[in-house]
């Protein structure tokens, strides 16, 4: 049980501090079940797709005001009502390649080497991007333009790739469509409470089979450190981008995927 339990720490540790920056909690948390051990049950699957709810419910209490604020407007606040219409459009195509490629990206792309591929082409991505000299048109993430917000959500969609990186693929097209560094990872984490909740259910509908009380007490640990992490990394990550940018976790992402690839092709 104890080890269980240190797994279980490690695991909501690595979502929390992952999920919402550009270097993909889904890819870390594969490598790290895969060299664990805790990828050879069905509970551990289910447990990486709990334990999610914790990430969610952290960035939902941050932005509850301002969510409020967006309820109460949207009838009435045309700009309001269109930030939300502009999240919808951007969720709506990893809503739709989701739903219809879920089960072939979870049987063939779910893959290690993949990852650490994906984690090393992300970074070196981001390393570019980062040190481009672009020229920023907004600074408001509520206020893009309606396409934009479109063209940012289909970008979105390669992070159904394990690696690649959902709020990396968001930054990234954001900063090329003309936003500066807070307004894209702000933005980011605007996409994230739909099309995390959004495959959150999903998986969770997909799981229900393995769902059992026995395994409550992980399940809660787990989602207790993933919010507690989760809840610093959402509050100190604009500030952080908006002095420093984004090389930090672009080497992060070069390291790991190099280390990961050692480590397969030694036979771990």
């Amino acid at each position: 049980m104890s080890f269980d339990l240190f797994k279980a720490f490690i695991l909501g540790v690595v979502e929390g501090l992952t999920e919402f920056v550009p270097v993909s909690s889904t890819g870390h948390l594969l490598l790290v079940q895969r060299f664990f051990g805790f990828d050879d049950d069905d509970f551990g699957k289910t447990f990486a797709v709990l334990i999610q709810f914790g990430a969610i419910l952290a960035l939902l209490s941050i932005y509850f005001i301002r969510l409020w604020r967006l309820a109460l407007g949207f009838f009435s606040d045309p700009a309001a009502r269109r930030f939300v219409i502009g999240v919808l459009i951007a969720f709506l195509p990893a809503a739709v390649v989701g739903a219809l490629a879920h089960d072939f990206i979870k049987a063939v792309l779910f893959n290690a080497w993949i990852v650490c591929f994906t984690l090393i082409v992300g970074g070196a991505i981001l390393i570019w991007v980062d040190e481009m000299d672009l020229k920023p048109r907004h600074d408001d993430a509520e206020r893009f333009t309606l396409p934009m917000y479109f063209a940012i959500g289909v970008a979105q969609c390669l992070a159904m790739i394990p690696g690649v990186s959902r709020s990396g693929a968001t930054i990234v097209s954001a900063m090329l469509l003309g936003a500066d560094r807070r307004s894209a990872a702000e933005f980011s984490f605007w996409l994230a409470m739909p099309t995390m909740f959004g495959a959150f259910v999903y998986d969770l509908y997909k799981s229900r089979g393995q769902m059992s009380m026995d395994h409550g007490i992980l399940v809660a640990f787990g989602f207790a450190v993933s919010f507690v992490c989760a809840w610093v990394v959402v509050k100190t990550f604009l500030d952080y981008v908006q002095r420093h940018g984004f090389a930090l976790f672009a080497w992060w992402r070069v390291i790991v995927g190099s280390l990961g690839l050692i480590a397969l092709a030694l036979g771990y």
